[in-house]
């Protein structure tokens, strides 16, 4: 039952850091703190008598905080309530949150205050306080809901059992910054939580508890494309109020001759899923409950699009990504809305954030398929790798549920909003496109899903035309036709609202920007480059020529979506089906379900088995979801990075674990790049001296071995993209086992002019320890050739505007920056262009670390992109490929790989070179 606490038992400390010596300023933290004590205080909505209320400003060291927060503690009998806002800081070693004070800064974390030491001081059995609530408002505070690497479980907050309840809320994921937009009074989220205290919650309960907070502030943010809260409540901790409902018909101003009414039910938390329906209803959909209408914002991330003003991380100056992320380079025709990538994976060490990870395709398991990149077969016992290059336990049957273990919640379940791989690859259970990848664990293969057959390409290859199948249908009956299609792609140009997301098509067909999105443009023509001679029909027109436009149509973001269902920012908590599959219930930050859709049509679908009866994704720190797959709670984690160190030690040392294991490649490679303005890197010979010194073996063993490290990588293009050669061994790494040759090393030096050696910086995220311990490698293998290399670890979650910034390169002195890349999909060219395109050099965001420019090179890459034929495009990329090589330019250290882990139930397992990972709509379960 949810009760109001007792104000006069009642405490809350409210810590806000506004001003600091190295840290960008965060005037509005300042205001959070007034803006919260007048909501606390106020009578009509908790009322804290002012003296249970101490806000604690600029506090001068960690044991100001600690010795206040003990003294506040000590006199809650009902309700302690903290609050920090400011910056947060991460421990690129242990992974812990650290809050900074007005002294603190990323080098010196000494200078601030660990999270855990507020966890302990809050958990003191001396404290006899019945309810418990932590409020974070800084970057990465999610992180408080993990607890770090030296933090159990146990010792969580919202863990604590020997409290009637307790309540953690944080306003960020523990890799995202938090957000506090220029002009506005509040930081985002506590402007929202203020907000909500104050002006209530529409249909809400009568009082306003942390689980109707919590959802409601995760929907008001979600609609302004903002980051998203984090949640953790133990006990009854969810039930605790901070205030009455103002919105509530209970608690409004009533007359002062009337007497109060009595007290209401609680009735259901605003946007919160109802209650599951049967499976056989004929219509399961669960509709979030509106919320106002959200005025479109600029995106707190990579996508550099017009917008009011930028908006500032409560954590850095520049603006901010929904996760990491970052900036893309603009187009070849510099254009500003290159395709974003809003995972990060494209800065592992070095950081590139600059253009992150890939979306749909991660491609690449090469040589783990057989040599023309089929499966070999079927394999009905489960074994080690039995699901790389084989199908396991084909022909599964159908029924039961297939449940799904992640750490984190989708970036968003809106096909147009998400840029995460394994999102989309889970999305196509509800979602369906024009041309999709051979499902019979082909390599990167395309096929028609919607569309009868591939595009009928004409007009030199800049018309692109699709018949649709019959019987497609929504998940109301009613049929799919081409204007669904156009309408969905449609919504990638509403940027202030459909936020996130690829930028390809937007790319390919609008390349001057003139289309203003479906929301803006309601003229019945819309894109005029998409048209629909009937329901069956589509027609692309390109501007000119692009032979990776199928590709682009098969990203999840050219899925359809019926404009009459289309809740536009809200799309993602509840999508209309087009696939097998429907929602029936979403939690966001904790669970979803997914049921059949019985208007769905077998016929209509050669590529989604549909074997599951029921769906399931369960959502919690990483080691829980690892322990519970090794358990058998979990059939697969939604992910793509694997287990994690304990569960995969654990995992690989069990024999009866270690069978169900597969050790599939990711698609990415990791690498060192030479930015060339850095002296004597624009000297080609000492470039390759770096390469022939370097030690790969060591590299290899620094990023986690063959099995979580990766394989030995000759060059930089990964197997599996078209025009990749894993033989082509241009400095014999593979032919001398990985070591280095510093024979050919020191005469590289010669011919460099720099015979005695030379002195340089390796620059590296210090949110990565593996690339650290790989940036010592390289530093150590090359002090035995004279070349002193300094390791300089940078702030990771700056990488655009440091490592991703040629001036600051340059002026830095970082002569070599290691960083990882990830192609979008299977093609040399979409490979190559963002890393050696002379065009692609933003002054912040860049990729093409090297700093190529190179007129052969941007030859090759055009020829690559016009090229209609698939085998001449590829020649294309490998010619790119050895021009790379001939300029030593990058420095390949592996070809990702992960261990991954399938669960004993699954049937008809195959790791897909499409996805970097498992085909989910394959999957089958035996059991329930």
């Amino acid at each position: 039952m949810t009760i109001l606490p007792d104000p006069a038992a009642s405490q809350a400390l409210l810590i806000g850091v506004h001003g600091y010596e190295s840290l960008p300023a965060l005037p509005a933290v300042e205001r959070n703190l007034a803006g919260l004590t007048r909501a606390f205080t106020d009578r009509d909505l908790w009322g804290l008598p002012p003296s249970h209320c101490t806000a604690l400003s600029q506090p001068s060291s960690a044991q100001d905080v600690l010795d206040t927060l003990n003294r506040v503690a000590l006199r809650a009998t009902d309700t302690l309530v903290v609050y920090y806002a400011g910056h947060g800081l991460i421990d690129p070693y242990s992974e812990e949150l650290y809050l900074a004070l007005p002294g603190s800064d990323q080098e010196r974390l000494y200078s601030a205050l660990p999270f855990d030491w507020v966890r302990r001081a809050v958990l003191d059995p001396r404290i006899g306080a019945r309810h418990k609530v932590v409020i974070l408002d800084c970057c990465y505070s999610g992180r408080a809901l993990v607890g770090g690497m030296s933090g159990s479980p146990q010792a969580q907050v919202a863990d604590h059992a020997l409290i009637d309840g307790t309540s953690l809320m944080a306003a960020s994921a523990k890799t995202r910054k938090a957000l506090s937009p220029p002009g506005e009074e509040y930081t985002a989220f506590t402007g929202e939580l203020i907000t909500a205290l104050t002006e209530g919650i529409t249909d809400g309960p009568p009082l306003l508890d942390m689980q109707t907070l919590y959802r409601h502030l995760y929907t008001a943010l979600a609609a302004k494309a903002r980051p998203l809260p984090q949640q953790r409540n133990r006990n009854t901790g969810g039930l605790i109020a901070l205030a009455r409902n103002l919105a509530h018909p209970d608690n409004r101003p009533q007359p002062p001759s009337e007497p109060s009414p009595p007290p209401a039910p609680p009735v259901p938390a605003p946007n919160s899923p109802p209650a599951p329906e049967p499976a056989s209803a004929p219509d399961t959909r669960a509709v979030p409950e509106p919320v106002p209408e959200p005025v479109p914002e600029p995106e707190p991330a990579p996508v550099p699009e017009p917008a009011p003003e930028p908006q500032q991380p409560a954590a850095e100056p520049a603006s901010e990504p929904q996760g990491p992320a970052s900036e893309p380079a603009p187009s070849p025709d510099h254009t500003p809305d290159a395709p974003v990538r809003t995972r990060v994976i494209a800065v592992v060490s070095a950081a590139l954030l600059v253009a992150g990870v890939s979306t749909t395709v991660a491609l690449l398991n090469g040589s783990q398929s057989g040599s023309d990149g089929k499966a070999e077969g079927s394999v009905t016992k489960a074994a080690y790798n039995a699901a790389v290059g084989h199908v396991l336990k084909q022909g599964g049957r159908k029924g039961g549920t297939l449940k799904f273990g992640s750490a984190d919640d989708a970036d968003s379940w809106d096909p147009q909003r998400t840029y995460s791989p394994h999102v989309a690859n889970f999305a196509r259970y509800y979602t369906r496109q024009l041309v999709t990848y051979d499902p019979k664990a082909k390599g990167a293969e395309l096929t028609p899903d919607l569309a009868t057959t591939r595009a009928k390409v004409t007009d030199h290859h800049r018309t692109y035309t699709y018949t649709l199948r019959k019987g497609l249908t929504w998940e109301d009956g009613s049929p799919l036709t081409s204007e669904d299609i156009k309408y969905g792609i449609e919504r990638l140009w509403a940027r202030g609202v459909i936020t996130g997301g690829p930028s390809y098509l937007r790319q390919a067909l609008d390349p001057d920007g003139t289309y203003r999105g479906p929301y803006k443009d309601t003229s019945a023509k819309g894109l005029s480059a998409i048209t629909t001679p009937d329901p069956q029909t589509i027609v692309f027109k390109l501007p000119r020529p692009d032979s990776d436009f199928e590709q682009m149509l098969a990203m999840v973001a050219a899925s359809p979506v019926k404009k009459s269902e289309d809740t536009k920012a809200e799309y993602g908590l509840r999508p209309f089906s087009s696939g097998p599959y429907k929602f029936r219930s979403y939690e966001p930050g904790k669970s979803l379900e997914l049921v059949r859709n019985s208007r769905w049509k077998p016929s209509s679908d050669p590529i989604r088995e549909a074997r599951p009866d029921r769906i399931t994704v369960s959502v919690d720190h990483r080691d829980a979801v690892d322990t519970r797959l090794l358990k058998g709670d979990f059939d697969l984690a939604l992910s793509t990075t694997g287990l994690g160190p304990q569960a995969r030690a654990r995992a690989l040392a069990d024999s009866e674990l270690h069978k169900n294991l597969d050790t599939p490649r990711s698609g990415l490679v990791r690498y060192a790049g030479f930015p060339q303005s850095v002296k004597p890197m624009e000297n080609e010979h000492c470039r390759k001296a770096v390469v022939y010194a370097a030690d790969h073996r060591s590299l290899q063993t620094a990023l986690g071995g063959t099995l979580a490290g990766g394989d030995l990588a000759p060059n930089l293009l990964p197997p599996g993209i078209r025009g990749a050669d894993p033989a082509f061994d241009p400095y014999g790494v593979l032919k001398n086992g990985g070591r280095p040759n510093v024979t050919q090393a020191r005469k590289e030096l010669e011919e460099c002019g720099r015979p005695a050696g030379f002195s340089t910086k390796i620059a590296v995220g210090n949110d990565r320890p593996t690339e650290v311990n790989a940036a010592e490698s390289l530093r150590s293998a090359l002090a035995k050739i004279g070349v002193e290399a300094k390791v300089e670890q940078f702030d990771g979650a700056r990488s655009p505007d440091i490592a991703g910034a040629p001036s600051e390169v340059k002026k830095r002195g970082y002569g070599i920056v290691l960083a990882s890349w990830k192609a979008d999909f299977p093609s040399g060219r979409n490979f190559w262009q963002w890393l050696v395109d002379s065009r692609q050099r933003p002054a912040w965001g860049n990729s093409n670390v090297a700093e190529i420019d190179s007129p052969a090179l941007d030859t090759l890459l055009y020829k690559a992109a016009v090229e209609p034929d698939p085998g001449k495009a590829a020649e294309a990329g490998e010619e790119i490929t050895h021009r790379v090589a001939d300029g030593a330019y990058y420095l390949p250290f592996v070809y990702e790989k992960y261990v991954s882990w399938r669960g004993p139930r699954l049937t008809d397992v195959h790791v897909s070179d499409a996805y970097g990972g498992y085909d989910y709509v394959q999957l089958g379960v035996d059991g329930a």
